[in-house]
């Protein structure tokens, strides 16, 4: 997808499917709705996503493709903790905790 310039924007584990029950190797991703090809060092400037996997830079109004690996280390991230690493109880609170990078691991 990144090799032909197409940022996806939206990326989150409801986005992944199997097109094939139990085989992994069959993954595929969904929901380009809020995809946007890009042209040679274009640059985005709305703000698009869904608030637990946006990526710092969207919120500040200026991205390009690579937005979207922050949303795979936040997929990452919940895959090896099992909690979202910028929680809240309201999208202001989420959004505001992922543009500060305000993220705790709790030791247990």
């Amino acid at each position: 997808m990144h090799e032909y310039n197409v940022c996806h924007r939206d990326l989150k584990p409801e986005n992944f499917l199997l097109k094939l029950k139990g085989d992994i190797t069959s993954i595929k991703l969904i929901d380009f709705g809020l995809s946007r090809k890009l042209g040679e060092s274009e640059v985005l400037r709305d703000v698009h996503g869904t608030p637990f996997y946006i990526a710092p830079e969207i919120l500040e109004g200026s991205y390009d493709k690579l937005c979207d690996l922050w949303s795979l280390g936040v997929i990452l991230y919940i895959l090896i903790c099992g909690v979202p690493p910028f929680a809240g109880k309201t999208h202001k609170q989420i959004l505001r905790r992922v543009k500060r990078g305000e993220y705790k691991l709790d030791k247990k």
